[in-house]
């Protein structure tokens, strides 16, 4: 009897230990709050959590974990499995998927920015560089151009730039500079602060961040029609965290990041129908750039840059002209062409 006792005790504590073993628990780095930027990393917790009834969850973290800056960096070291950065904070890092930050690309709605996004995540080059950092990209944050909020009188002439003080980042910053701005990177929850005590004078953001990060409500006007770029911000986990996962845990992963976009698609799109409402709400006035002034800054800023772009890192060894191309390719087949 003590045996069978004994035996069956045995049996049940193999089942706890086998049923603790199978439960994944991975920690996502984010900063700021939660927002339109955020509902795709916060829908994938909620998915892989549902479809494993528990076995498998992500702890969001806004800002508890590392800073903005430092994600890539904590994902390197495994200090969290999941981590969500923009290229700009650390372009020397990230190289390969600046080409998608470049000015003026082409790009109109937040489906183009997956399709060319997620293509460029999927490139060779592209892989090779992530896994230095011991990162996989599993999805894009897809945002809409950005535009500028500022104080004051807008812009109306390619002179109103020059000596502009703007927060912008990467190719968006590099494109600002052409025209005689002078762009800051500072992050994204340091935007308000630097306007409000006047280190800058405008900052471009997409519309979320704009209410999310408070610098709308400094502002007078918003340029409406200036969509100079966007930036690249993926989600990437951290590769030997990936790999570790149970094959069945790895599968929900995998099969819920399309459903998470979609989630973030419909949540991002109420936000720009509320947009006009916002404004007249704040008092922010929607300024219209005039188009020959939007040729001027393309002329200077796109191909200059475009161009400088790929001779720079074709020097480092990257086939930065396939990049781009594949970014042309994959916009005019999503927009079916031939």
């Amino acid at each position: 009897m003590k045996t069978c006792l004994t035996a069956a005790a045995c049996t049940a504590l193999g089942l706890v230990l086998a049923t603790q073993s199978a439960a994944t628990e991975w920690n996502a780095s984010v900063w700021g709050k939660r927002r339109a930027f955020t509902e795709h990393v916060e829908k994938l917790a909620e998915l892989v959590s549902e479809k494993t009834g528990g076995e498998f969850t992500i702890n969001v973290s806004y800002g508890g974990l590392s800073k903005p800056r430092e994600n890539l960096d904590g994902i390197e070291i495994g200090a969290f499995e999941m981590a969500q950065f923009c290229a700009g904070y650390h372009r020397d890092k990230n190289r390969a998927i600046t080409v998608l930050e470049l000015p003026f690309l082409g790009v109109n709605t937040l489906e183009e920015e997956v399709a060319v996004s997620h293509a460029i995540y999927d490139h060779p080059a592209v892989l090779g560089e992530m896994a230095k950092w011991n990162a996989r990209i599993i999805m894009t944050s897809p945002m809409p151009q950005y535009n500028l909020v500022g104080t004051g009188t807008p812009p109306d002439a390619l002179v109103d730039f020059d000596g502009m003080r703007v927060r912008a980042t990467g190719g968006l910053g590099q494109a600002f500079e052409a025209v005689g701005g002078v762009p800051t990177s500072v992050a994204a929850t340091e935007a308000y602060g630097a306007m409000q005590s006047g280190v800058v004078d405008t900052v471009a953001f997409a519309q979320h961040a704009h209410l999310s990060f408070g610098t709308i409500n400094e502002a007078d006007w918003w340029t409406e029609n200036l969509n100079p770029g966007t930036v690249n911000c993926p989600v990437v986990v951290n590769i030997e965290a990936y790999e570790a996962l149970p094959p069945e845990h790895r599968d929900v992963l995998n099969s819920s990041i399309d459903e998470a976009i979609a989630h973030y698609l419909v949540n991002y799109g109420e936000l720009l129908e509320t947009w006009d409402s916002v404004l007249k709400e704040k008092g922010v006035t929607k300024a219209k750039v005039p188009d020959e002034v939007i040729a001027e800054f393309k002329a200077k800023a796109a191909d200059p840059i475009r161009e400088q772009w790929i001779s720079d890192m074709s020097a480092q060894g990257l086939p930065a002209q396939d990049l781009y191309d594949l970014v042309q390719f994959t916009l005019n087949a999503k927009r079916g062409g031939n």
